[in-house]
């Protein structure tokens, strides 16, 4: 199954890649889909990954994991500005931070953040399968096709050459699996490990969220009922997925699992 969440991103992410090479989004739409995006994002932090993780580890490792994962897409965006995704109209795009975004500096940004998510959907498989995962691929394969649209209209907007596009489009959509990969195949699946990875992916998750969330107080009055709805909607998917399964019985068979694989 785990196969499959990695086969299904990369086509979201391809497929999100190919959207500004024929379709031109429009500004209310990208808003909306991002609240809504945002609420998946927060809600399975805090309902799936953070809990998950307290089961595993103690609670001040969990806080501090936690606001590690925080500080690290924060400074990413600080100095690798990526996470930008109003990117619908090509001559004049609203992402116009102090510093300049490239397509260059984009894809290494949002490259970097594949591969962090990619070690969270991977932290919650081993964490508890499919039950704990689930979550954390549904807010995974709904805003990776906004990273693909935002790296491939970055380099329409650069005039790339239509070549070269697609295959940063094609190489860019395999950096969840890697990051699943990396924290799946290197022996790091004890409870102290996966305890951290999931608390560090809820503070990323977090981050993003407010990433996307927190500009619209200000900048989106016009929409802000819309945008309400849309979050609320993004909430009450996290907190459905979440009740399918126990916390505490996901930390059981996590045990079991463990035991299994010394034996």
């Amino acid at each position: 199954m785990l196969y499959l969440f990695s086969i299904i991103i990369v086509l979201a992410s391809l497929l999100g890649g190919a959207v500004p090479m024929f379709i031109e989004p429009t500004h209310r739409r990208m808003q909306l889909a991002m609240s809504f995006i945002g609420g998946v994002m927060a809600g399975v932090a805090t309902l799936d990954l953070l809990p998950e993780s307290l089961n595993l580890g103690e609670t001040k490792h969990v806080m501090l994991w936690l606001l590690a994962g925080f500080l690290a897409i924060f400074l990413l965006e600080r100095f690798l500005p990526s996470h930008c995704h109003d990117v619908s109209d090509k001559e004049h795009h609203s992402c116009e931070h102090e510093h300049k975004l490239t397509w260059v500096g984009t894809l290494a940004g949002l490259s970097l953040h594949s591969v962090l998510a990619g070690v969270a959907l991977g932290a919650a498989w081993v964490a508890g399968g499919v039950e704990v995962a689930l979550g954390v691929f549904v807010a995974i394969v709904l805003h990776k096709p906004f990273d693909g649209l935002t790296l491939i209209a970055m380099m329409r907007i650069a005039s790339v050459s239509k070549a070269l596009t697609l295959f940063t489009n094609f190489i860019f959509a395999f950096g969840v699996p890697v990051g699943v990969a990396f924290f799946y195949f290197s022996g790091g699946a004890s409870d102290t490990a996966v305890s951290a990875a999931l608390a560090f992916s809820a503070g990323m998750f977090l981050c993003i969220s407010l990433t996307d969330l927190l500009p619209e107080l200000q900048f989106h009055r016009h929409d802000r009922f819309g945008l309400t709805i849309a979050l609320l909607l993004g909430l009450a998917i996290a907190w459905g997925i979440s009740s399918l399964h126990s916390h505490d019985d996901s930390h059981a068979n996590h045990d079991e699992s463990s035991i299994l694989h010394e034996h």
